[in-house]
């Protein structure tokens, strides 16, 4: 294994989330402890193409008068984020990588919405002021797509920029809500279930849609130090791979190759845990399922842990990347893998392991993110713990 936090390390020094579990990083890793889902039939949304299938709606009476729910759900993420790094705010020369749709070119306020029948600020992302505070005004902010795994490219991307000394520090941050576009793309492809997602399970039918927000604060870790916070999260590798050329949304030699990609840029020879993409298709689990079977079977693990949250929230699309890294990073602090929710009939498995229950895992150290999305996109990351 590579040595632990050298100057040179990109740590993530803070975490925020908005789930359909609430406000904060805390209620989501409960939930998913407990192995609970949020997913139940909507009881604000509405669209042509909704039929009363679970989804993740996040809970409360939602954001002041005047606030877009994208805008609310990002900053509040961001909020929590900055203050786990042990900063009073996003720092002005910090870079910012905002992940999802372009923002709305134009005064963002709900007022404009309510005039635009088809509610185009559900759909389109956050913009700077909105997500960050109109007071704030850095010099580098940055918008980044790649389907569903573009929180994780953003993560990929910060830490080849902080690197290369862009900027001393970097937040990756986005929000999804529910909204008649992204729910009618998701159907017309028959990718939503009529039933809560299920991931691994064989009866798994399909994803269900979740909405809220989540930040990441990237740093080297001779900055946090310097600045006397204490990190214990290390991303220890990333691959981040566009390869579109098969019709299929998930290709189990894609995917081994970006985790074999990821593990050698880690310098790790072995995991112990993985937090999969598996949104609950029948097709995209079962090729996830065979590409870790086949990097256990390269790294001589017979009983890797492989756990989803989308069972629990459902699919935060952009920024689903956000809470996988939080349930990795739970399990490395914890020593604890979490269940997947709605998982009772398991797929057959030969070196992976996918618990139902809470598995104790004290000695787990090294840990990879999976996050994939149409078009080819393909990211995992390796994160290693104190």
């Amino acid at each position: 294994m590579p040595v632990k936090d050298p100057v040179n390390d990109i740590v993530i020094s803070g975490l925020g989330l908005v789930t359909p579990f609430g406000a904060g990083v805390a209620p989501f890793c409960r939930g998913l402890l407990e192995g609970r889902s949020a997913l139940r039939p909507a009881g604000r949304f509405e669209a042509p193409s909704y039929r009363g299938e679970p989804v993740g709606e996040v809970p409360g009476p939602g954001p002041a008068a005047g606030t877009p729910r994208k805008s609310a759900y990002a900053r509040a993420a961001i909020g929590e984020a900055v203050e786990a790094a042990g900063l009073p705010g996003v720092p002005r020369d910090a870079l910012v990588i905002l992940v999802g749709q372009a923002p709305y070119p134009g005064p963002e306020t709900v007022a404009d919405a309510a005039s635009d029948p088809a509610a185009h600020r559900e759909f389109l992302g956050p913009d700077p002021a909105g997500a960050l505070g109109p007071a704030f005004a850095p010099g580098r902010v940055l918008h980044l797509s790649h389907a569903c795994a573009s929180a994780v490219f953003a993560v990929g991307f910060a830490r080849e920029a902080l690197r290369a000394g862009v900027a001393p520090l970097a937040v990756v941050a986005g929000s999804s809500v529910l909204n008649r576009y992204e729910y009618a793309s998701m159907d017309v492809v028959r990718a939503v279930g009529r039933g809560a997602a299920r991931p691994f399970d064989t009866g798994r039918a399909g994803i269900s849609l979740g909405e809220g927000g989540g930040a990441v604060v990237l740093e080297p870790a001779g900055h946090a130090r310097a600045r006397g916070h204490a990190t214990d999260l290390v991303v220890a590798g990333a691959a981040c791979r566009v390869a579109g050329a098969k019709a299929a949304a998930s290709d189990a030699e894609l995917i081994a190759g970006c985790m074999r990609d990821a593990l050698a840029d880690a310098g790790a020879d072995r995991l112990d845990h993985v937090h999969a993409h598996a949104t609950g298709t029948v097709q995209g689990d079962a090729a996830e399922l065979a590409a870790v079977e086949s990097i256990a079977a390269e790294t001589g693990s017979d009983a890797l842990p492989v756990t989803s949250h989308k069972g629990a929230i459902g699919h935060l699309l952009h920024i689903s990347g956000a809470p996988a890294l939080a349930a990795a990073a739970l399990t490395l602090r914890t020593g604890t893998v979490p269940p997947t929710a709605g998982l009772v009939a398991a797929e057959g498995t030969d070196r992976v392991v996918l618990p139902t229950a809470p598995l104790r895992l004290p000695s787990a150290r090294t840990a990879a993110v999976n996050s994939f999305g149409f078009g080819g996109n393909n990211a995992t990351l390796v994160l290693r713990g104190a």
